[in-house]
């Protein structure tokens, strides 16, 4: 899990996501040790993340090729994703003007978290990258326009790449001027998941 970031006006919304993946795998002890250093912001670059890998004897790979930042229909969607125990937990945000929503995903089910409307900054991420970007929102937010909006959500994906190993120093960027309510895309979204668990003969 590491950072989408998104604005929701009145008259349109923007979503930035970073384009990292981090797997490793080890000891159940080790793994636990490495996430809370790494969530926690205690390893800020890819080298120091390599070298803690090695030390906890933990097999590594990080890349930076997933999408977490989309758009269906005029609504941006984003998505991060974290594994426990061979169990793997989706949280989705979905943005358009005027409206939110966010919304937990495991196994065949997807549940609606929250609701909200315009005038909202909405994060997900890890411990640190959330830090991080609230505390960018609170000192650089002034009630401003769409345009200040992008200018506080690029301001804080630069942070957060200087700041944690977890964020890719790339990151993708969608505008959307759309009135669409999300509700109408995560409606269907759950038809095509529902779809999807149909076809597989009810396995997921």
């Amino acid at each position: 899990m590491s950072l989408v970031i998104a604005y929701i006006g009145r008259n349109g919304a923007v979503m930035a996501g970073d384009l990292r993946q981090i797997l490793f795998r080890g000891e159940s002890s080790a793994e636990k040790i490495l996430e809370e250093e790494l969530y926690g912001g205690l390893v800020t670059s890819d080298e120091e993340l390599t070298r803690k890998a090695k030390e906890l004897s933990i097999s590594l790979m990080i890349r930076d090729d997933k999408n977490k930042v989309s758009e269906q229909d005029g609504v941006l969607i984003g998505e991060v994703s974290s594994s426990e125990g061979g169990k793997v937990q989706k949280r989705r945000l979905y943005a358009s003007a005027g409206s939110y929503a966010i919304a937990d995903l495991e196994n065949a089910t997807m549940t609606v978290r929250q609701h909200g409307q315009e005038s909202n900054f909405v994060v997900l991420g890890n411990t640190i990258t959330k830090k991080i970007a609230h505390e960018c929102i609170r000192d650089q937010w002034k009630n401003g326009t769409l345009s200040d909006a992008i200018r506080i959500i690029l301001f804080t994906m630069e942070t957060a790449s200087r700041t944690t190993a977890s964020v890719s120093k790339q990151f993708t960027l969608f505008q959307t001027m759309s009135k669409v309510h999300v509700a109408e895309v995560i409606k269907r979204d759950r038809a095509r998941l529902s779809q999807s668990v149909r076809e597989k003969g009810g396995r997921v």
